[in-house]
């Protein structure tokens, strides 16, 4: 039996992974596959693929690509969600902005430097052709319960997270949401470390293809709607407007896309120094 652990954050996206471990499929090819939730999403995880805590993680495309070009001894075998992630921009119930334009030069809530949330707001703030380096400051709040508690009471001025997972802090009047942010390349991969693709090249491959099989069909499991309104605590509605946004992936980035992520991370400062694609991805 193979041992593998890999991270991932506790959200609707990754239903899934559940479903195999569940159905015990990794099992059936003498694989233990252990899946362990990382409530501070990618920062977190590239310091647990550092440390050699995980073995894979389902990671947001621009965090692992620029913590691979700062040392992680990773690489990309695949592209999990090939569509933009839909970054929620978020205030507290009793603040007193109500626009993007509103928040120029405050103090963005994030979970940790070199996150998804982080890496976000210098694209949001480019887009919104704010000055970086003058109009931007972070409050680091560990996670989204961090972001509950402490918005509210000023630490940090707005937050940024996924649409849809936040959502019902939103409707239950918790946050509000004054705008949304897309990531402009497929949002989800999974970086595998290089030595565990090294001594177990095959195990991880035959990984990735149960869960391919799982996303190709994920759509049409029966009542999936209900399913993950349920387990995420999301109106049907909602879900059912997010399983027609989404799009899972069953090949790996191309180096077009690692070389816009790179661009966009050079241009922001967020890098020194572009890699070659070949270092940064896999491919069986």
């Amino acid at each position: 039996m193979k041992h593998f652990k890999i991270g991932g954050v506790p959200e609707h996206f990754n239903l899934p992974w559940y479903l195999t471990l569940k159905n015990k499929e990794y099992q059936e090819e003498e694989i233990n596959l252990r899946w362990i939730d990382y409530y501070g999403g990618t920062g977190q995880m590239c310091k647990a693929l550092r440390e050699k805590e995980i073995d894979m993680a389902v990671i947001l495309t621009e965090g692992i690509i620029r913590d691979i070009i700062h040392g992680n001894e990773c690489k990309i075998v695949q592209c999990f969600v090939k569509s933009p992630l839909i970054w929620g921009i978020h205030v507290a119930k009793n603040s007193n902005y109500t626009s993007v334009s509103d928040l120029k030069g405050t103090k963005a809530a994030i979970s940790r430097y070199g996150s998804g949330s982080h890496l976000m707001a210098y694209v949001n703030a480019e887009n919104e052709g704010w000055d970086i380096e003058k109009d931007l400051d972070f409050e680091p709040i560990k996670n989204l319960e961090g972001a509950l508690e402490g918005l509210p009471k000023g630490d940090g001025d707005y937050f940024m997270w996924e649409k849809f997972t936040t959502k019902p802090y939103v409707d239950n009047g918790t946050f509000r949401l004054v705008g949304e942010c897309l990531t402009p390349w497929p949002c989800f991969v999974i970086a595998v470390r290089n030595d565990a693709l090294e001594n177990e090249k095959e195990a991880v491959k035959a990984i990735i293809e149960i869960i391919n099989k799982t996303t190709l069909e994920f759509k049409n499991i029966p009542s999936i709607d209900k399913m993950i309104a349920n387990r995420y605590n999301q109106k049907i509605e909602d879900v059912q407007l997010w399983l027609s946004l989404t799009e899972w992936g069953q090949e790996n980035l191309s180096s077009m896309q690692v070389e816009k992520v790179q661009d966009t991370l050079q241009h922001l400062d967020l890098i020194e120094t572009k890699m070659p694609a070949s270092e940064i991805l896999y491919f069986f």
